[in-house]
């Protein structure tokens, strides 16, 4: 069984504020072909976790949806840091939190009450690496956002145990961007 930690920027910090925005086609089109090519390495269980956050982490579980139906190995599972984690949000975001974790194979918080104190969160951290063999990251560390306190725990995780970190970074996205937007033309040409 393999188990791959998936997350990365909030959707805020990308400027994307609408399901509907091409960026989220983008990132959810290279965000598919590392997944695919993750599950192509192995025929054994696979299992993708990721947390509640809108952006790359929802996103993610969104690709790992439409991957199952070709990838019978492949499970999912959204891991809460804890409690009632969405209670802050709009009743939109609340639903479309409510819809993934209705879809995914597993879904559970790591501590089990609502938020207390930033302990949780670190919590949360020790707990996606301990119980992942990797991670997947949208992320570029020189545009730092919110997933750099993620991306320095793996580094710090990594100098103990063997964990990958594969970045997808602001140029691999740009370069499928520009591949998307030529698609894009060639269809609108036929």
């Amino acid at each position: 069984m393999r188990r791959l930690w998936v997350t990365g920027y909030r959707s805020y910090e990308l400027n994307v504020f609408k399901d509907s925005d091409s960026k989220v086609k983008v990132i959810k089109k290279v965000l598919t072909d590392h997944l695919k090519n993750y599950l192509e390495e192995d025929t054994d269980e696979c299992w993708l976790i990721a947390g509640p956050q809108m952006g790359v982490e929802r996103w993610a579980l969104e690709c790992g949806l439409v991957l199952k139906k070709g990838y019978s190995q492949l499970k999912l599972a959204l891991m809460e840091p804890y409690t009632a984690f969405d209670q802050r949000w709009n009743e939109a975001n609340q639903e479309k939190l409510a819809v993934i974790k209705s879809k995914v194979d597993f879904s559970a918080p790591v501590t089990d009450h609502p938020y207390q104190s930033p302990q949780q969160l670190r919590a949360y951290q020790r707990f996606m690496l301990t119980h992942t063999d990797g991670m997947l990251m949208v992320y570029d560390p020189e545009y730092e956002g919110k997933p750099k306190y993620d991306y320095r725990q793996a580094q710090r995780y990594q100098e103990q145990e063997n964990y990958p970190i594969s970045l997808i970074d602001f140029d691999e996205l740009q370069e499928s961007a520009v591949e998307y937007q030529e698609e894009q033309r060639e269809e609108n040409q036929e």
